[in-house]
């Protein structure tokens, strides 16, 4: 990939990364506001797994082979959103994921981008095990939750790896199709999220 390319890209992420914030404010915003007077509450970035990837332990051969360095690090991961039930003190983790995407009038290069893919890291049995312990999620849920925001929701590519990816544990996804109308939104925290913490 030339130079031209490349800063073509970071023009392309950082624009993609100023989509993701308002996003991700919006959500906050309407889910704060449906809390209020509730058992619920949700929190930005909570930091209870920033560390979890520098504690692994690692076998004595693989600590042989790898580079160590003589000193300390944090290396883990940060969601978007943690939300809490203050009565049952359980947690579920939430990710809000906001892309372009291949829709009327756009092309269809439009989709491209990868924070779909991206949220899969859930879906791993190490962080499921470590966000299920921390949240008292039972084994019949995941422990997490991914909003899908903007024209990645209705981008007739995306939809549908999106909706092969979670067959069968719908629940745990969302497509926001239009976020101007946090009715969706609130209809699937109260039907399907709600619930796990209860």
């Amino acid at each position: 990939m030339g130079s031209k390319d490349l800063r073509g890209r970071e023009n392309w992420q950082n624009q993609s990364g100023q989509k993701g914030g308002k996003a991700e404010l919006q959500f906050f915003k309407v889910l704060q506001d449906h809390f209020e007077g509730s058992d619920f509450r949700i929190r930005e970035k909570p930091r209870e797994f920033k560390d979890i990837y520098s504690s692994v332990d690692l076998d004595p051969e693989t600590l042989r082979q790898i580079y160590n360095p003589n000193e300390t690090w944090s290396h883990g991961i940060i969601p978007d959103y943690a939300i809490d039930n203050l009565k049952t003190r359980k947690t579920i983790y939430t990710e809000v994921k906001s892309q372009d995407g291949w829709v009327e009038g756009k092309e269809r290069k439009a989709g491209r981008g990868n924070v779909h893919e991206r949220s899969n890291k859930y879906f791993t049995p190490g962080l499921q095990k470590i966000l299920r312990d921390k949240g008292g999620i039972s084994e019949e849920f995941l422990p997490f939750w991914v909003v899908f925001q903007g024209d990645i929701a209705r981008d007739p590519k995306r939809v549908r790896e999106i909706s092969l990816w979670y067959e069968g544990i719908e629940r745990h996804f969302l497509l926001w199709h239009d976020s101007t109308n946090p009715t969706q939104l609130l209809n699937h925290f109260d039907n399907y999220i709600a619930p796990i913490l209860e």
